[in-house]
């Protein structure tokens, strides 16, 4: 056994171990009774497999390994403590894509095992994603468990790119005028009125999305609704043909149905999620709070390469705010790597590297119109 086995090991058991708290934190938030038994039993699977590369490490070396859980999913479970299991589900999804090829190359029996199990994880993980787990019956659940078909951060994604969408329009509209000309008094009212005129865009942009989204839900609702108290039959019949899909067969898939639909309340409940994949009690979530949530997020960032206009001017304004727009904007780019997994250096540099290129285009194209205009 080399050097080499021991850190592959450690490197096995850290990933099981960071997925077992994963899955853990997520059945402890999930609403859905049956769906949080689905990750308490995967965060089970995975500490299994940590204790296992735990002990082949103490065998060789001696020791018992004490692994930290890292930063990204120390900051991935907080996440989806404040926003709910859906922000993990896709970076779950890829953690376990990765896990299943990694272990596919392993020389250990066990691995071949683990290699099952991981892609597993990521059908059930993608089913659930893509079928709107909150409306998933707990039979259906328990079919796919049995059968080993157990497998955005979006909301990190959308606070990511609102914030970084203000700060390269302004810091692209601030350099722009900075090129034409050096009055600090002027790049500043131009930067302000940039972070309004774009905030409240977005807002008002998001607002509409949204309304229009809950009005069209609560429209097919309404619908489904009359289709329930004029066509049972045919409502139980569509509702069975989706279970089957799912994996049910004929016949538990209509006892399932005949039985949903016995009762029109949980009926028309099942059918807005499973037929329509519609939430009845989120209808897309509140207009304001996303139109509100996008000013604030666009500000933020279209504040960061105006601020320094605020207290100097000239070319010092010009380097300050190129400075900290591209301090915010590895921020950013690190950021996201939460639910990418990828460098959070390499990331962050890159979308540093991404915004100053934008800046010094603008800048260059205002100093030019500057000189045509004063010529």
């Amino acid at each position: 056994m080399t050097k080499d086995d021991v850190k592959r090991f450690l490197e096995n058991l850290t990933d099981e171990q960071e997925a077992a708290a994963l899955y853990s934190a997520m059945a402890e938030i999930e609403k859905q009774p049956q769906l949080a038994e689905v990750y308490r039993r995967m965060s089970e699977v995975e500490a299994g497999h940590a204790e296992f590369w735990r002990s082949k490490i103490e065998a060789e070396t001696g020791n018992i390994p004490k692994v930290a859980i890292g930063w990204r999913t120390r900051a991935l479970i907080w996440l989806t403590r404040k926003f709910g299991t859906g922000v993990a589900l896709q970076t779950a999804v890829a953690r376990e894509k990765d896990g299943s090829a990694g272990y596919a190359g392993q020389p250990e029996k066990e691995a071949s095992l683990f290699s099952v199990q991981e892609d597993s994880h990521k059908r059930l993980l993608n089913t659930v994603a893509n079928l709107n787990a909150g409306g998933m019956q707990g039979g259906l659940l328990a079919q796919m468990e049995g059968k080993h078909r157990s497998g955005g951060g979006n909301a990190l994604r959308a606070a990511v790119m609102g914030a970084n969408d203000g700060l390269v329009s302004n810091l692209s509209l601030v350099m722009g005028v900075a090129g034409a000309a050096m009055d600090g008094k002027a790049i500043l009212i131009t930067g302000l009125a940039g972070l309004l005129a774009g905030a409240i865009s977005m807002a008002l942009g998001e607002w509409l999305s949204v309304q229009s989204s809950r009005e069209l839900y609560q429209h097919q609702i309404a619908i489904e609704e009359r289709e329930l108290a004029l066509a049972p039959e045919e409502e139980a019949q569509e509702l069975a043909l989706i279970y089957q899909a799912k994996g049910l067969d004929a016949d538990q898939a209509a006892k399932l149905a005949n039985q949903i639909v016995s009762d029109p309340s949980i009926a028309l409940d099942t059918l807005a999620r499973e037929e329509l994949g519609i939430d009845p009690e989120e209808l897309g979530g509140s207009a304001w709070e996303a139109a509100i949530t996008s000013f604030l997020l666009f500000a933020i960032g279209a504040i960061i390469p105006v601020s320094p206009f605020i207290f100097t001017s000239g070319f010092e304004a010009v380097i300050y705010s190129l400075v900290l727009s591209a301090l915010g904007l590895f921020i950013l780019g690190a950021a996201i790597t939460i639910l990418t997994g990828r460098s959070a250096f390499a990331s962050g540099f890159r979308q540093a590297l991404f915004g100053m290129v934008a800046a010094a285009i603008t800048y260059g194209i205002g100093h030019l119109i500057g000189v045509s205009i004063s010529g």
